[in-house]
């Protein structure tokens, strides 16, 4: 029983550090971004994200989608480190 609780918990720790789907606030919304199509996105919690500056789009390259993707578009997504929106490419 107790290797059974300690692989349980190794799995955990070792799922969490590399967790590749975080919960951002994108056009002052929260919902997860995932670094790949095959990733469970997390469910986010309830979080007041600030109100987005007005700004007009950047031009987009014509730019392939990732694999197991439909669509990409330029969003304001929140940058947790500098506080600030900025313009991101995300894919559904």
């Amino acid at each position: 029983m107790r290797i059974f609780l300690s692989l349980a918990f190794t799995v955990l720790v070792a799922g969490n550090a590399d967790a590749s789907c975080v919960c951002r606030c994108v056009d002052g919304e929260v919902q997860p971004l995932c670094s790949s199509s095959i990733d469970l996105p997390p469910i986010c919690g309830v979080t007041i994200c600030g109100i987005v500056p007005p700004s007009i789009a950047p031009i987009q390259a014509p730019v392939l989608t990732p694999v197991g993707t439909s669509s990409c578009s330029s969003r304001q997504v929140l940058d947790p480190v500098t506080g600030h929106y900025e313009w991101r490419q995300v894919c559904n």
